[in-house]
């Protein structure tokens, strides 16, 4: 049973992908523009930005820092005031690997800052516009993309761990408040735990074996087709069944395997 109105039609339909410079976010742009969707790009690095809506013809560079809660607030009021938006997905994040014997407070309330603060700044912003869009009688939708090491505690992501998982339960709660009011609401767990992206250089041979992000925003897209929340990852992942804390690292990369198939 579909939990959104699946989208299976992207042509013409106004999609802000917010963390788009690289990654799953850059692979979402390209799939979307390919599908006639009108595509707006948001990240740090303007100069990706623009490279990239020079070379897709009726996309848009938008740079913003999402840690600037003013910031995301006039993008959201300067994209609604062109029309709505149908699409809106947080694939903004930040990594950088620590553990407690070597803390470094500022990069990881740094890491919160651009995972979940930023991620709050939009929904807080957009949400309003989202739900009048859906009384208007279109089908908005909100997506937010985590990482696999907001499932459970890792090596090394003292700093990004907590603060991915705490953007999987922002997207659970949503789910629950935002669908009967018209709002379609999705969650991908996905970088970067298994997909190669800038932030899982090197790829380490001892982890599953690694999905590229545009498998990661191929499926995303199924997903949206779909209806769904959990959006299927190449490695079929999903919430439930998850290990527990008490689990070991090299019992999770086998958990991981199976569900990947592999």
């Amino acid at each position: 049973m579909a939990l959104n109105t699946p989208i299976t039609r992207w042509y013409g339909l106004r999609v802000w992908l917010v963390g788009a410079s690289s990654g799953v976010g850059l692979a979402l742009a390209e799939q979307l523009h390919a599908a006639g969707a009108q595509v707006i790009v948001s990240a740090r690095r303007q100069a990706v930005l623009e490279a990239f809506a020079a070379e897709h013809p009726g996309s848009r560079a938008l740079p913003l820092d999402v840690t600037d809660r003013q910031a995301v607030v006039d993008a959201v009021m300067q994209l609604v005031e062109d029309a709505p938006l149908d699409l809106v997905c947080y694939c903004a994040g930040q990594h950088q690997r620590m553990q407690a014997d070597d803390l470094d407070l500022n990069a990881l309330l740094q890491q919160r800052e651009v995972a979940l603060l930023g991620a709050l700044h939009l929904f807080a912003a957009v949400t309003p516009h989202l739900l009048a869009a859906a009384r208007a009688g279109r089908h908005p939708h909100l997506s937010l993309v985590a990482s696999v090491a907001g499932l459970r505690g890792l090596p090394g992501n003292l700093a990004y761990g907590p603060s991915q998982a705490a953007l999987i339960n922002l997207a659970e709660n949503l789910q629950l408040e935002l669908p009967p009011k018209g709002v379609g609401v999705s969650l991908a767990v996905v970088k970067p735990g298994l997909v190669a992206t800038p932030f899982t250089e090197p790829h380490p041979g001892s982890q599953p074996a690694w999905a590229q992000p545009s498998q990661a925003a191929s499926a995303m897209l199924q997903g949206w087709a779909r209806g769904s929340f959990q959006l299927a990852l190449p490695w079929r992942s999903k919430l439930g069944g998850r290990p527990s804390s008490k689990t070991s690292a090299s019992g999770l990369f086998a958990w991981l395997h199976r569900l990947q198939g592999s």
